[in-house]
Parts: structure tokens; C-alpha cells; sequence
């Protein structure tokens, strides 16, 4: 039997010299392929485990696995964020002074490679997002559901295994809000990828084949 794609056991994080407790002993295991939302109050420590199972963060205790290997040890954090997991967040985080054809290529310079396959791939995945004819625009030329998709591109350049959003619609109008998830399951469906989504909105959460909710720390069961 093949272990999960992503495991976390016993994960404690505290913050502000232990006066914070964002997670209070969190158990949560995600199988390859799954489509999973996690949903809480504010300040419940949802985005504080996805921070965990994507490596940007690590617990004061606990562990967390990426097929059955221990993320930090047996697994390089650097090497898992830049090549198995992609990352969208609420902010976008795209690079002011680069043109979108060029944020989603930065993902790509750790990896290496040629450079005019990365530009190859960067067109290719904005091409896919729908965007052929806004590659060459800076951000703050953009609009926020396409800066969303700039983002979603730049999460995808290096072939991740998952995929990780942080409340990825929380900027966005009721409009862009149905694009993006539409474009995040299929996403999921046509490439197999492991979706994780942290969200406040129930709509998205409870459509989800599988919903966590987390409360003070904990999975509220």
C-alpha cells in the first residue's frame, strides 16, 4: 500500500514565544490526486498548517512527510518547495518590476535550464490561463483576476506534485472567484495533481470531495 502524499503528526506551532498557539497537535493526512479544502474562523491556524505541509514554515513539534519522508531531514526544504509544491496566495505576489511572462519564469531559475525553454513554458502555462495577450504587461497592468492567473501559471512552471492556495479567491469579485476555481479543478482533474485550498468561503469549502475545518489549533471533527 502506497503512503500518503502528504502527512502531518502531531504538529504544534506557537508564536510570540509560545503566547500564540496556532496548531495544538494537528493530525491530517492527504492522499495523492485528492481535492481537499480547509476552512476555520480567523486566526483558527488554517493558513499556519498549510504554511507546514508546503515547507515554509516548520512546527515547534510534530512532523510532516512528502511520501513517507520527513520534510527537513530525509526530504531538502528548499528543493521541495521550488520542485513538488506550487504556491498561490491570496496576494498574488507577483513581482512589480517583471512582466508576467517573466514572474512565472522566475519560478524556474532554481531549477536551471535553458532560457528559451523557460520562456517556452512561462507563454505556454499564461497561454493556458487565457492570457496570449497580456504576457507582456506588468502587474499593476493587470486586473486581479488576471493577476490571479499569472500567479496560477508561475505556481505550475515546474511540474509540482501539489498544489497549495491560500484563501486564492479572497481579492477577487464573485465573477473571477468562479473562474479561478474552475480553473483550479480542472487544473487538479486533467493534470492529477493534489489540490490543498485554505478558504473562509463556505460555497468553495463544502464543494470540495473532501472538507477539513479547524478551529483554536485543532480539526474540528
Amino acid at each position: 500500500m502506497s503512503s500518503p502524499i502528504l502527512e502531518g503528526r502531531a504538529l504544534v506551532k506557537s508564536y510570540d514565544d509560545g503566547r500564540v498557539a496556532a496548531l495544538r497537535g494537528v493530525d491530517i493526512t492527504i492522499e495523492a490526486g485528492e481535492y481537499v479544502t480547509i476552512s476555520g474562523p480567523s486566526g483558527s491556524g488554517k493558513s499556519t498548517l498549510l504554511h507546514m505541509l508546503g515547507g515554509l514554515d516548520v512546527p515547534n513539534s510534530g512532523e510532516v512527510l512528502f511520501r513517507g519522508s520527513l520534510l527537513g531531514k530525509a526530504v531538502d526544504l528548499d528543493t521541495y518547495r521550488s520542485c513538488q509544491v506550487g504556491f498561490i496566495f491570496q496576494a498574488f505576489h507577483l513581482l512589480p518590476t517583471l512582466r508576467a511572462v517573466e514572474n512565472v519564469q522566475v519560478a524556474m531559475l532554481a531549477k536551471g535550464g535553458r532560457a528559451n525553454h523557460r520562456l517556452e513554458r512561462a507563454s505556454a502555462l499564461l497561454e493556458e490561463m487565457g492570457l496570449k495577450d497580456r504576457m507582456k504587461h506588468f502587474p499593476n497592468e493587470l486586473s486581479a483576476g488576471e493577476r490571479q492567473r499569472v500567479a496560477i501559471a508561475r505556481a505550475l512552471a515546474n511540474e509540482p506534485a501539489i498544489l497549495l492556495a491560500d484563501e486564492p479567491t479572497g481579492n477577487l469579485d464573485s465573477v473571477n472567484t468562479a473562474n479561478i476555481m474552475e480553473i483550479l479543478r480542472g487544473i487538479r482533474e486533467h493534470r492529477g495533481m493534489t489540490l490543498v485550498i485554505v478558504t473562509h468561503e463556505n460555497e468553495i469549502a463544502l464543494n470540495a470531495p473532501r472538507h477539513i475545518r479547524i478551529r483554536d489549533g485543532r480539526i474540528d471533527a
